[in-house]
């Protein structure tokens, strides 16, 4: 049976627009097959104006891995419209369920693609912050496949980012703490992202050359979670604290 890869994007869109979760796919979805869809559904807000800004991985952590069975990374796109300002307001009613992880973001000051060393992805970043990714997937209940996810932009939703360094130092064994009304919900390392982010930077080079195409200058990168999500819930302000890199915060409305 053929899987109906635009009316699958139409579905994702609507439901993301809509603030209503969509059934999973399931069984019926392959992986190669979803990443279709979520090039059909990036196709849709490109059209209603959004532009692409950069990239977001998911899946950096060795543990989730497991878990979902899969030995790679999954990536989605960020855009514009995603981009909640530091100190801004997340209106809850623009989403299902949402969540929020503690993340390292890049910025690239030069191209980027293909098959590149730890070094190489180093040289070509011309800032780093700490950042926010807010995940929320359009699946009821949060459940979701592999497949599932990869089609819905890999639950991306928005991201708030920090004020940019460039002059940051090593960015392994990072302490970083997400709070919630100033009490620490969640705490972790960068080395939850792969081992060290740069090695998440690595990774969205192999991937977007693998995708034909490549990481370009003034492209971002959230290099993944170093904690687990944590739910949200309207009127908590929510705080991301990574130790020698900064901080970021936001409200929820």
């Amino acid at each position: 049976m053929n899987f109906d890869v635009m009316a699958a994007a139409g579905a994702l869109d609507r439901a993301a627009c809509e603030a209503r979760a969509v059934p999973q796919f399931g069984e019926a979805l392959d992986l190669d097959t979803a990443y279709r869809v979520q090039k059909a559904l990036m196709a849709r807000r490109y059209a209603r104006g959004e532009r692409r800004v950069g990239m977001k991985l998911g899946f950096t952590s060795k543990a989730k891995m497991i878990q979902m069975g899969v030995d790679d990374l999954i990536w989605g796109t960020l855009t514009d419209a995603m981009l909640v300002a530091d100190g801004g307001t997340l209106e809850m009613a623009r989403f299902i369920h949402p969540r929020v992880e503690p993340e390292i973001v890049f910025r690239l000051g030069r191209r980027l693609g293909g098959l590149v060393t730890v070094d190489e992805a180093r040289a070509a970043i011309e800032a780093v912050a700490p950042a926010m990714e807010i995940i929320d997937s359009r699946y009821a209940a949060f459940k979701f496949s592999l497949a599932d996810v990869v089609a819905d932009n890999s639950s991306s939703a928005a991201l708030v980012i920090g004020a940019w360094r460039t002059d940051f130092g090593d960015l392994n064994h990072m302490p970083m703490r997400l709070l919630f009304d100033g009490a620490v919900v969640q705490a972790g390392s960068s080395e939850a992202i792969l081992g060290d982010p740069l090695e998440a930077l690595v990774a969205a080079a192999r991937l977007a050359g693998a995708n034909g195409g490549a990481l370009e200058p003034g492209d971002i990168v959230l290099a993944g979670a170093a904690t687990a999500a944590e739910a949200l819930r309207p009127g908590v302000a929510v705080r991301v604290e990574a130790d020698g890199l900064g901080a970021a915060g936001f409200s929820v409305g």
